[in-house]
């Protein structure tokens, strides 16, 4: 067994038991207990979904800009599944049906991200080709418009729509049922085959472009199919827990450390790590009691990866001042 196929078992199983782990979070559970049983198994399954689309959209969007640095959400998609979720709210406020507590379809979210990235595709094209450097300053724009558009929305919200923006917090969604994360698990799990099966074409992607198109890779109908599964993964993962932070910016780099940038090996791993981290949170989250709530899962994850990051920009500056 090579070096890289053990690390990538040793990920798997970790993510493994970190599920199982998840199943056990709050002891024991007595005779009769099925309900409480399931209830941690959604959540484990959900959190592991989660983990894998946000560590896949993570590497496309590394790759594709060509910046280790890059996130899911950089496009501005996190931030336009918010906008989608908001304008629901309000039209089902308006429609008599009340406001959702924290209950998100695919459907909901989907629409938002996947408009916010069409329009940040379209603005940033020049003369029919997207430049990676204006594609991600294009994102970052309509990220804060898309953003600054909700808040605007919650103001004609009940209480200005504190109910509703619980839904932005970043946690899993307490209404989640095996349907919802059945279709999660196929898209996720769709995506992450997809993305294996493109890992030549993005190795090839990582290079200059005139280099990418020697070797006969079609860059514009990549960027795109992979503009598209980084903006319906991430929206999937909008749906089960909102915004989650640092999961896509951390994973991949940590993977890519270890294994090296080749993408099929990198997909796989950063996924099963990702998958770790968010489960890992969850079990933090569901262990922690402030005695005012549970934290929400984006601030356990940011206050996971934020150490990691800086130890890794550490890292990097000093590999830098040593080949220098």
């Amino acid at each position: 067994m090579s070096r890289t196929s053990a690390i990538l078992f040793l990920l798997a199983g970790a993510l493994a038991l970190a599920i199982y782990g998840r199943l056990h979070v709050g002891g024991p559970l007595p005779p009769g207990s099925e309900m409480i049983f399931e209830f941690r198994a959604q959540r484990g399954a959900a959190a592991a979904i989660v983990g894998i689309c946000l560590g896949v959209s993570g590497v496309l969007l590394q790759c594709l800009f060509r910046n280790p640095l890059a996130a899911p959400d950089v496009l501005g998609m996190s931030s336009g599944a918010g906008l989608s979720v908001m304008l629901w709210q309000l039209g089902a406020y308006h429609a008599g049906m009340g406001i959702a507590q924290s209950s998100v379809d695919i459907g909901i979210a989907l629409p938002g991200a996947i408009g916010a990235l069409m329009l940040t595709y379209l603005l940033a094209q020049r003369r029919g080709t997207v430049e990676p450097v204006s594609l991600i300053l294009t994102g970052v724009i309509i990220g804060v418009v898309a953003a600054a558009a909700s808040s605007l929305v919650q103001q004609f919200l009940p209480d200005r729509g504190v109910a509703a923006a619980r839904l932005l917090l970043g946690s899993i969604n307490e209404e989640l049922r095996w349907r919802g994360i059945i279709l999660a698990g196929v898209l996720a799990l769709g995506g992450l085959a997809f993305t294996v099966w493109r890992g030549r074409w993005l190795d090839a992607a990582s290079l200059s472009d005139d280099e990418a198109r020697s070797l006969g890779v079609a860059l514009t109908r990549l960027r795109l199919e992979m503009f598209l599964l980084a903006g319906v993964l991430t929206s999937v993962a909008f749906s089960l827990a909102g915004p989650v932070a640092f999961v896509g910016l951390v994973c991949p780099h940590l993977v890519r450390m270890t294994i090296g940038p080749r993408h099929g090996p990198l997909v796989v791993g950063s996924a099963c790590l990702s998958g770790v981290m968010v489960v890992g949170a969850d079990c933090l989250v569901r262990l922690i009691d402030l005695g005012s709530g549970r934290l929400p899962l984006s601030v356990m994850t940011a206050l996971m990866g934020g150490p990691l990051l800086i130890w890794m920009l550490r890292v990097n500056a000093a590999r830098i001042r040593t080949i220098g």
